[in-house]
Parts: structure tokens; C-alpha cells; sequence
């Protein structure tokens, strides 16, 4: 029960702690509401389309703290582990940072319209598991250098993750392929629209 009581607080930490949406605060500090420009996405990339470099370093700034912060409380202030064999997790670390993500893409405070999620989902992805992190990065480079749609290397990449999440040697739990196949889920709906485009070839491309 005492466990129980400790996840689903650092699932309500993490998802109110995520409802910060940066993009969003930093619109209005610009007057203006991102989710009714642009591609209406309250993220990092729509904030440099619409706002510029400077609001998307605030926005990029904002989305990895909170989503590292979220994380840290749910492993210091409701520490839960579980046990696979010799492979452990801080299973209140992952829904803390769960609660993060959903936050950001369904935030209370903005009226459940929020970001697409990949951002934090990154940053909480660091603090589990860096090595894992980098190969979402790299792969994620790889597909938008290829591609120029960001869209369709964050989609990848996190597939990617959520598949390589199952070889055995990074050491995770079960509930490890669980967090990464539920962060899969929520960034492949939140893009469901970009992939709607993809598929239509009218997504907008990234000019470098």
C-alpha cells in the first residue's frame, strides 16, 4: 500500500511539475499563444518557427529542467525500486518522469493542450539512462540529416528506443520497456497529425 501511495505521487508530482509548459509561458511573455500559431504545437520547434532563437533557448531550457527535476523527485523524495533478475529500476524515478511528459502534453494549467513531448521525454531519458539517451540522439540526427523532417526523427528515434529497450545487456526492468513503449505511444499520438503530412509529403522541412 505504502508503495502504491509513493507512485502515484511522483506520477502527480511529475505530471504537474510537466504542466509548466515553457512554450507556452514564453509565448505570452512574447504576447503571443503558440498553440494558435504556426503548426498550433506548444514545443520547441514551433517556438523557433514562430518566436525565434532566443524564446526557443528558454523554451529548450525549460522543457529539460523540469523534466530532469520531475525525475530527481520521484528518486529522492519517493524512492521505490523493483527488481528483474540482477536488473534494477527506480520504477518511482520512471512514472515521476512519465508524469513529467504527459504534463507537458496534456498540461492542467493550459487547458490539456500542450507540447509533442520529445524534448523532455529526452531529458528524463538522460537521468535514466544516458547511454540510451545518446543512441535516441544519435539516431534522431541521423534520420533529420537525412530527411530534414524533425517530425519523422523523433518518431524514429523513440520507436527506436522503445525497441532497443528489450536487449537484456543496458540491464533494465520490465517496467524499463514499459515507461519506454508508453513514451513511444504518447509522442506517436501527439504526431499524429505530422505524420498525416509525412504521409502527404506537405510536412514542413528544417532548413539549416
Amino acid at each position: 500500500m505504502t508503495n502504491i501511495i509513493l507512485l502515484f505521487s511522483s506520477l502527480a508530482s511529475g505530471y504537474l511539475l510537466g504542466s509548466l509548459n515553457s512554450a507556452v509561458i514564453v509565448g505570452k511573455i512574447y504576447g503571443k499563444d503558440i498553440r494558435s500559431c504556426g503548426s498550433r504545437s506548444a514545443g520547441l520547434t514551433n517556438t523557433l518557427r514562430v518566436l525565434g532563437k532566443t524564446a526557443a533557448v528558454f523554451v529548450l531550457v525549460g522543457d529539460i529542467l523540469k523534466g530532469i527535476i520531475a525525475c530527481f523527485i520521484g528518486l529522492i523524495f519517493f524512492e521505490v525500486y523493483f527488481y528483474t533478475g540482477e536488473a534494477q529500476d527506480s520504477v518511482s524515478l520512471l512514472i515521476a518522469g512519465l508524469g513529467a511528459v504527459i504534463g507537458h502534453n496534456w498540461p492542467l494549467l493550459f487547458k490539456f493542450k500542450g507540447g509533442k513531448g520529445a524534448l523532455t521525454s529526452v531529458s528524463v531519458l538522460f537521468v535514466v539512462d544516458w547511454v540510451m539517451a545518446l543512441l535516441y540522439i544519435v539516431f534522431f540526427i541521423l534520420i533529420v540529416a537525412i530527411t530534414r523532417y524533425v517530425s519523422l526523427g523523433t518518431i524514429s528515434a523513440t520507436g527506436f528506443i522503445a525497441v532497443v529497450s528489450f536487449i537484456p545487456v543496458f540491464g533494465h526492468t520490465f517496467y524499463f520497456n514499459i515507461f519506454a513503449c508508453l513514451m513511444a505511444t504518447m509522442i506517436i499520438i501527439k504526431h499524429r497529425e505530422n505524420i498525416q503530412r509525412l504521409l502527404s509529403g506537405t510536412e514542413n522541412k528544417l532548413i539549416f
